[in-house]
């Protein structure tokens, strides 16, 4: 087993690391939020994407951030949070103005009453994405239901794209995950899922179609190695959200922002990023909130006793 992979099987458990860690930091004022000035510029939280390198994630949304400073003035602090957790966390407890989100922890930071939509990328007029099932391509298996028995990679357990929605497509097929799969793997990210069905340490792996091409684009896999075995129903791009506590002049300048930004003067179209990294034609700061609700009842669908349980089932050695 690679040492990447092996680390990455402790990631639910780093998951509960964080929240306790983040529970224990007392929450701050409102006072504590910041105005984007050069003195305190506004903070920005990223999901860890993809590779799950902080750098990585950070390059890709690094040009869109700068395009804002050049067209508005406002400065911002971008880092990566260990988990999607932890970026929940962070702004449930207002220690970020900004965050980028998947589209299941969005709803979960929304229903605390901590984040507001600010924008979603669009890309040829579309705004949406999907999650995916991968097998090897000469793999003994059909469809879902053939998954029983078998050894399954997910990501983090606040994924959409990698964990949530195949979840429910396995639910819906009559699969069990915590009872039928013979190993639940939390790798803690899109890309160790990917790496764990390449190096045979799984039989299948959970991730998002953008994650997967990505791996092609890079070189990382071969695609003639694995085929798709399931696609999800469309989801919403992963949103960039504000706290719901900034000032309601600050939410307007930044939405117009977000906006307008791609055809703001001297902003080429390279420098408008988003997920994993890829140029997009623009953000879109009127996208409907109800966009989410399929997300949210996906999420309700599963419910806390089916991930607890798989969370268990990924801790058995």
């Amino acid at each position: 087993m690679s040492v990447h992979f092996r680390l990455a099987f402790v990631g639910w458990r780093f998951l509960a690391l964080v929240a306790v860690m983040l529970a224990a930091v007392s929450p701050l004022s409102a006072e504590s939020l910041r105005d984007g000035s050069v003195e305190a510029p506004l903070r920005v939280m990223l999901i860890p994407a993809d590779g799950g390198t902080a750098s990585g994630t950070r390059a890709d949304f690094q040009p869109l951030f700068n395009a804002i400073t050049r067209d508005t003035g406002l400065h911002f602090e971008l880092r990566v949070g260990d988990s999607y957790a932890a970026v929940i966390e962070a702004m449930k407890r207002d220690l970020v103005e900004l965050a980028w989100f998947g589209p299941v922890s969005y709803v979960q930071a929304r229903a605390a009453g901590a984040a507001e939509l600010l924008a979603v990328s669009v890309t040829d007029g579309e705004s949406a994405y999907h999650a995916g099932i991968f097998v090897p391509a000469d793999a003994a298996v059909a469809e879902i239901a053939d998954l029983r028995g078998k050894r399954v990679a997910f990501g983090d357990v606040n994924s959409a794209s990698s964990f949530t929605f195949q979840v429910a497509m396995m639910l819906d097929a009559g699969l069990d995950p915590a009872r039928d799969l013979a190993a639940v793997r939390i790798t803690g990210s899109h890309a160790a899922s990917l790496s764990a069905l390449a190096e045979g340490h799984v039989d299948a792996a959970c991730l998002s179609f953008p994650s997967f091409l990505r791996a092609l684009d890079r070189g990382s896999v071969d695609a003639e190695r694995f085929r798709v075995l399931a696609r999800s129903v469309p989801i919403p791009n992963p949103p960039m959200a504000v706290n719901s506590r900034l000032s309601e002049s600050l939410k307007t300048q930044l939405r117009e922002a977000f906006g307008s930004v791609h055809e703001a003067p001297g902003i080429r179209p390279e420098m408008i990023r988003g997920y994993g990294g890829k140029q997009v034609d623009r953000y879109d700061p009127d996208f409907p909130e109800s966009a989410f609700d399929v997300p949210a009842e996906t999420l309700a669908r599963i419910g806390d006793d089916t991930r607890v349980a798989m969370l268990r089932k990924a801790g058995q050695r």
